[in-house]
């Protein structure tokens, strides 16, 4: 059962797999607290496609998505009590999913979740614009998505959009647009603040570079519609800052960590609160993260650390840097649990990590026990290792 990875610095080192997964059953519905996954799509390994195709162009496949098994999966999450956060970063919006593809997405996941009693909410962004847009541009564009999913029966998730951190020239633009959607929305929607970390192209929103700044610009926006603000999810890698933030919210305005460094900590919380959560590494972790969060609904706070702790070092690893990178990883242990049975990408993207990055999350991922059949894992990966010239 050995098998050689390679390593960064071009050696090889054998590792012996699991022989056995860890077991999880789908349980009573999750109690304490309110955790959506952020789930990627599974490609079409036959579309005529490449990164720089333009949507639609002579040539291509019906589909970039291959809708059996991206539905599939949303159903592996809604059977162990997760939530489904839809086309989101994690789906590869933005990099590789078009808004026609997403609004398809949306559609058929919104559609599935009524059929399963699964909870979901959407990404809601401004994607369909291609080029510069005025604000009044991107505040049209923000209204036919929320239209969209609203239309669906799914929670509107407010995305940050990278034509409006282009178009706005200060703080009070923000307000001004996202004032205007919250007034528009018919129920109470999540705001998601995401990182430059995750895309470089959303340095500075909320009209500053500087965090603080930033933050009280984020809080305005809140304390203007706080009954419209169901949540909002922060994506910034930094748990003090998400701590400070989670206790200004204003009361009944929950905070989502979507911090895939620090969330153990984060999601059990403290003495003055703890954040829900909205997480890309539920994605590979749901079962787990799902077995942990009903340890914490008994009050076993020691319990829930000791399954959730051991994983972070996983996840770091997937996020590191560039970050907006981790999808490639997450699909692959997908493709090693059995989830899909290809790994490939929308738009290409399985290239974006080294081999040495692959095999690591492999091993990280079968020490934690989450591949539910070990051999096939290893065999995946082995194929893997052939396909770069790895011998045995």
């Amino acid at each position: 059962m050995m098998i050689q990875l390679p390593r960064p610095d071009g050696t090889l080192a054998a590792y012996e797999p699991r022989t056995e997964p860890l077991s999880f059953t789908s349980g009573a519905p999750l109690a304490s607290r309110t955790v959506f996954s952020a789930a990627h799509v599974v490609a079409d390994p036959y579309a005529d496609t490449s990164p720089d195709s333009p949507p639609g162009f002579a040539g291509a496949a019906p589909s970039v998505v291959d809708w059996d098994a991206t539905l599939a999966f949303r159903r592996h999450l809604w059977s162990h009590g997760l939530g489904v956060a839809e086309a989101m970063d994690t789906a590869q919006r933005g990099m590789g999913l078009d808004w026609e593809h997403a609004a398809e997405l949306i559609r058929r996941s919104a559609a599935e979740a009524h059929a399963v009693g699964g909870t979901i909410a959407c990404g809601v962004g401004t994607d369909q614009l291609t080029g510069p847009a005025s604000l009044a541009e991107v505040r049209d564009a923000y209204e036919q998505q929320l239209a969209l999913v609203e239309s669906t029966g799914a929670q509107a998730i407010l995305m940050a959009s990278r034509a409006l951190a282009e178009a706005a020239t200060s703080a009070d633009d923000y307000l001004t647009v996202y004032e205007h959607l919250l007034r528009q929305a018919s129920e109470p929607v999540i705001l998601h603040w995401l990182g430059p970390m995750f895309d470089p192209a959303l340095e500075g929103y909320w009209g500053s570079t500087d965090l603080d700044a930033a933050t009280e610009s984020f809080l305005a926006v809140i304390a203007a519609h706080p009954g419209k603000v169901d949540g909002v999810k922060v994506s910034l890698l930094d748990a003090g800052r998400e701590i400070g933030l989670r206790r200004r919210l204003p009361q009944g305005v929950r905070c989502y960590t979507g911090d895939d460094f620090n969330y153990p900590e984060l999601i059990a919380g403290d003495e003055r609160g703890f954040s829900h959560a909205l997480l890309g590494i539920f994605d590979p972790l749901g079962p787990l993260a799902a077995e942990a969060v009903r340890v914490l609904d008994t009050g076993d706070t020691e319990g829930f650390r000791k399954l959730l702790d051991p994983t972070v070092e996983l996840s770091r690893h997937l996020f590191r840097p560039p970050t907006r990178f981790y999808k490639t990883g997450v699909v692959l242990l997908a493709w090693l649990a059995g989830h899909q049975s290809h790994f490939s990408m929308v738009g290409g993207l399985q290239s974006a990590r080294s081999l040495p990055h692959l095999a690591r999350a492999y091993e990280l991922a079968d020490g934690l026990g989450l591949f539910p059949d070990p051999a096939l894992a290893r065999s995946r990966m082995r194929s893997l290792l052939d396909v770069y010239g790895v011998s045995e």
